[in-house]
């Protein structure tokens, strides 16, 4: 039998489960022999059709997804709070803590990002999205607060990194959980999630202004522990509101595992218990059953697919399982988009820390019509902060905008849509750091920053909600870790370049900090070229 069969009706055309289980029941024969199509089984396909159908018609967009809206906002905001709060310190811990190149303490935190988005990404389709988003944040909270009692900067490099590890899981793991357990009418909330990560630079901004303004040394001759004690209380300030979010998310909120995780492990029963406890905290009935899934497999059980207790341990320390990776490029149209997906996180990874993990210094070396100090520093830079909101915003208007067929079957370029719009955004990032270089006033700086910022988290808040919706759910967290892994892998070379361009005081003049902008800029713009090759559009379409 061929995988046709089973998908000859548009996938995301959807009119109840009756229409679905009219598909042809499976021997045991075929079962065994299905063709993969897309990274995914035609069995999984058709039981994924069977939940889009179920969380669309009948648990519906409630108060439990509304609450996971929150919770994994929570998640993304973490990491950029750790991000920006460690960009935001550098000036001060380079004059208390006199190490030889501050950026090292950004590299130590791209250590610990690389090896937290690859564990818990890989973990999350061995044993689960629940263990992962559970941990993340406890791990983050701790070595946070930690990080802020630390006496000498090798300590404080090995606490970030530590501190990277927990946060580091966040992205890969809480975007994949949320897009699961919503219909594919709010798919576009994955995309507005992005503007949690905006908030994230926020409150880091609106924590350290008036801290590190009030308790920092101005000169390194007479910088002590005892009167530059402003980085330390925003570290512990972060810290501790990590720890908080932490709380709210394994004491508070009840969550339910991927229903999609679950059938793509065999474990039917559960996925349908997951459905009806989202359907019973939304004040919805559901009719979707076991029954109903086995059906499109020949009736066999899930439970004879569900993994051991050793085989997960097994596959947990056996190391990286290309189970979860060849599936990724199983076709050349799937190859192709995974191979640029991936590039353009690698790009966008070394892009954006040489910028804005350093931001806070390049503020200090542009402005030469005003006296540079502290506080303008900080007020600048939460400017800027406010500025990004709007963009996740702006980019849930268009992203999900295209043109209708008009019923002639012929194919035509879809206005708006995820790529055109990451596109866009991309190369105006691009453009807006080019016009920074040029500025040596105080408002050009702050504009071109404001204008940046903007563009920057429109841009990833649709690289957010593609990714993710562009893999299916058996390999979803193996995707996302390959991206967020490459992004930070990319990334730790931003201080590396940053060392190599400017001179050993972290600082220097404007004309040698542009070194580092010019490269950023020029990564954004070839970026957003290789948005409009990929050749998956997700827009409009329900996430497998």
């Amino acid at each position: 039998m061929s995988t046709k069969s089973l998908n000859e009706s548009d996938p995301n055309d959807l009119g109840g489960h009756e229409k679905n289980l009219n598909l042809k029941v499976l021997d045991a024969a075929e079962v065994e022999d299905i063709a993969v199509q897309d990274g995914v089984s035609a069995i999984y396909e058709a039981k994924c059709r069977l939940i889009n159908d179920c969380l669309q018609n009948e648990v519906g967009f409630g108060a439990y997804q509304f609450q996971l809206f929150l919770l994994t906002g929570l998640g993304w905001m973490a990491d950029n709070i750790w991000l920006q709060g460690v960009a935001i310190i550098l000036p001060q811990v380079q004059l208390e803590l006199n190490p030889v190149r501050v950026e090292f303490a950004t590299l130590s935190l791209y250590v610990g990002l690389i090896l937290g988005a690859t564990t818990w990404g890989i973990l999350a389709d061995i044993i689960g999205r629940k263990p992962s988003f559970n941990i993340t944040l406890f791990i983050a909270g701790v070595f946070g607060i930690a990080a802020g009692g630390a006496n000498d900067f090798t300590t404080l490099g090995a606490l970030i990194a530590c501190l990277g590890f927990g946060v580091g899981g966040n992205l890969p793991v809480d975007g994949a959980l949320f897009l699961e357990h919503i219909p594919k009418s709010h798919q576009w909330l994955l995309t507005l999630l992005s503007a949690w990560w905006a908030l994230g630079q926020l409150f880091a901004s609106l924590v350290a202004w008036p801290l590190i303004t009030h308790f920092s040394c101005a000169t390194a001759e007479t910088c002590t522990k005892g009167n530059n004690m402003g980085w330390r209380y925003t570290l512990y300030v972060l810290g501790g509101v990590t720890f908080v979010m932490w709380i709210l998310r394994y004491l508070v909120f009840d969550l339910q595992e991927s229903s999609k995780y679950l059938i793509a492990k065999g474990r039917d029963e559960d996925a349908i218990q997951v459905l009806q406890n989202i359907a019973r905290r939304n004040g919805r009935t559901m009719k979707l059953t076991v029954e109903d899934l086995r059906a499109v497999a020949g009736g066999a059980s899930g439970e004879s697919l569900r993994p051991t207790t050793l085989e997960i341990i097994k596959k947990s320390v056996s190391g990286f399982s290309l189970s979860h990776v060849k599936p990724l490029f199983q076709t050349r149209r799937l190859a192709v988009n995974t191979s640029i997906t991936i590039m353009l996180w690698g790009l966008i990874g070394l892009a954006y820390p040489l910028f804005n993990g350093f931001i806070t210094l390049y503020l200090n070396t542009h402005v030469t019509d005003a006296v540079s100090s502290t506080s303008l520093t900080y007020r600048n830079y939460a400017i800027i902060s406010v500025c990004g909101v709007p963009g996740s915003i702006l980019a849930c208007l268009v992203v999900d905008y295209t043109r209708k067929d008009r019923g002639d079957g012929k194919n035509r370029f879809a206005m708006g849509g995820r790529k055109l719009t990451m596109a866009v955004s991309t190369a105006l990032t691009g453009i807006f750091l080019f016009l920074f270089t040029t500025s040596t006033k105080e408002a050009d700086v702050l504009g071109f920053s404001c204008a940046s910022g903007l563009t920057q988290n429109a841009m990833y808040g649709v690289l957010y909600a593609y990714t993710p919706e562009v893999f299916p759910a058996p390999h979803r967290g193996t995707g996302d870790a390959l991206c967020s892994s490459f992004n930070r892998i990319t990334g730790i070379l931003a201080p590396v370049i940053k060392i190599a361009t400017t001179p050993a005081s972290g600082t220097g003049s404007s004309s040698t900090a542009n070194g580092p902008i010019f490269v950023s800029a020029s990564l954004f713009i070839a970026a957003s070229a290789l948005m409009l090759l990929l050749p998956i559009e997700t827009a409009g379409k329900a996430a497998l």
